[in-house]
């Protein structure tokens, strides 16, 4: 196989009217070489750690770590476990393990079998993306080339051009956010700074595991961050502060952001008694979701102002049924793709929050939800009132063309693009990240070439527009521009 000698489809995403697709091609020109701003996502960062470290087999990198591929091929009926996934610790016994190269080749092969499957799917247009951009594959992958392809990926993910860290470089990664347990000891950023190698690796703190009271493993969490700070944890103000001095270390670490996960986006104040007496029932495994969603909100309250006096961007991400598949989470564990949307409500929610900080510059709260719904109705009129609040991207399942143009839709005639946050890829596979951003940037660069030939905005303002969207209103949300 040789390298293709230029793209396909040069005009992807762009509309079929020729006035249309002739300004989004002049507007996605001029910003596709800015640098990437990834403000949110998964990566791990012990891949780049390691000057030497690598991705590991081609499996390794396209499908175990990127469940929009594996759920669409579990939605098939293709066991995870065909696909490389690694079972979860105590799992129970079923399916079998065999040596990890023959299980990633074949894994490989259910993967080409079933290409099909991602035709018309963002997750497909990244794919391809990642193929022919970053490895150079010249034609489609198929059940036929499949072993082929496999074995002109790996031989390149042996070269010190496909490290890590190579990547990072050669993807113009401008800064990369990880998202890392509240316990985490942050050893793999500690290192990232003491090589001396110049990327831009950010922690950014994740408390779910000990906020959220119905979380897997909660005590187990609890546990963690009791070791992490050094003392046992057994009331809500011993909490509270076992988090501001996590915040602290993460702070010190380069964090520029906390991250936040709730199925709603309740917020509401418990008095010290209250909070403290379903601590109680929490660590006697006696608190009922009830209870749960009550500590959750009480706790959200605290982050926001733990934001004000520390300055950390607060993310939350609402609208979500974590693991909704008991049977692959028993098996798998969390985050395996079964992530599924419930409806939001946010304007009674939020504003007891908003009510004590919606004001205050000094807090920058960036709502994600699933439900598109509230996108109109509710969030952008929210982010077009309070100064402290700002609209985050199309998450998930919305992170497509027509997801980015129907959000763009949505949220823009009220709110307008500066009370927006840009974009963020918030993957786990690390080779998406340009991909994802392309795709965000030609269906931007075709939204706004429509607001250009409706006469909307001219295209000097649109060109400008462009840019923030690219790469302005990430570093200006995630306070990366240098500003307050």
């Amino acid at each position: 196989m040789t390298a293709r000698s230029s793209p396909p489809a040069a005009d992807r995403f762009f509309a079929s009217d020729p006035a249309q697709r002739r300004v989004a091609r002049e507007l996605y020109r001029s910003v596709a070489a800015l640098p990437i701003v990834s403000p949110h996502g998964h990566v791990d960062p012990r891949l780049l750690a390691d000057p030497d470290a690598a991705f590991g087999t081609p499996t390794d990198l396209f499908i175990i770590p990127d469940h929009y591929v594996f759920r669409m091929l579990h939605s098939q009926g293709i066991p995870l476990d065909a696909l490389g996934i690694p079972l979860r610790a105590g799992a129970p016994p079923g399916g079998r393990r065999p040596a990890p190269e023959a299980d990633h080749r074949r894994a490989w092969q259910v993967f080409a079998d079933n290409q099909r499957l991602f035709r018309g799917t963002p997750s497909g247009a990244w794919l391809s993306w990642e193929l022919v951009e970053v490895f150079g594959i010249d034609e489609p992958l198929a059940s036929e080339n499949a072993q082929a392809v496999y074995d002109e990926i790996e031989s390149k993910l042996a070269q010190p051009a496909f490290r890590p860290r190579a990547l990072f470089e050669r993807f113009r990664i401008e800064t990369l956010c990880t998202t890392d347990d509240a316990a985490d000891p942050l050893d793999a950023h500690r290192a990232i700074r003491a090589s001396g190698w110049p990327g831009d690796v950010r922690p950014a703190f994740r408390p779910d595991g000990v906020v959220n009271l119905g979380a897997p493993g909660w005590r187990t969490r609890l546990d963690a961050l009791s070791t992490a700070v050094g003392r046992e944890i057994s009331t809500t103000a011993g909490l509270v502060a076992a988090l501001e001095e996590r915040r602290a270390h993460f702070r010190s670490l380069g964090a520029v952001a906390t991250d936040h996960g709730a199925e709603t986006a309740y917020t509401g104040r418990l008095a010290p008694s209250e909070a403290d007496a379903i601590l109680g029932r929490a660590l006697r495994g006696e608190a009922s979701a009830a209870d749960a969603r009550r500590f959750t909100g009480h706790l959200l309250m605290e982050l926001a102002r733990m934001s004000v006096d520390d300055g950390l961007v607060m993310q939350l991400h609402v609208g979500s049924f974590r693991d909704h598949d008991a049977a692959v989470f028993e098996r798998f564990g969390p985050d395996m793709g079964a992530d599924i949307p419930v409806a939001a409500e946010l304007t009674r929610n939020l504003r007891p929050l908003l009510d004590l900080f919606g004001n205050d510059p000094r807090l920058r709260l960036i709502l994600f939800t699933l439900d598109e719904t509230v996108y109109s109705r509710e969030l952008a009129p929210l982010a077009g009132h309070y100064p402290a609040l700002r609209i985050g991207p199309p998450w998930w399942f919305h992170d497509s063309p027509n997801g980015i143009a129907r959000y763009l839709d949505a949220v823009t005639e009220t709110a307008g693009i500066h009370n927006l946050s840009g974009f963020a890829d918030d993957t786990r596979a690390f080779c998406s990240i340009p991909a994802r951003h392309d795709v965000w940037r030609r269906a931007s660069a075709n939204w706004l070439a429509g607001l250009v030939v409706r006469h909307v905005v001219d295209e000097a303002a649109a060109s400008e527009m462009a840019a923030e969207l690219a790469s302005g209103l990430a570093k200006q949300a995630y306070r990366l521009d240098g500003a307050a």
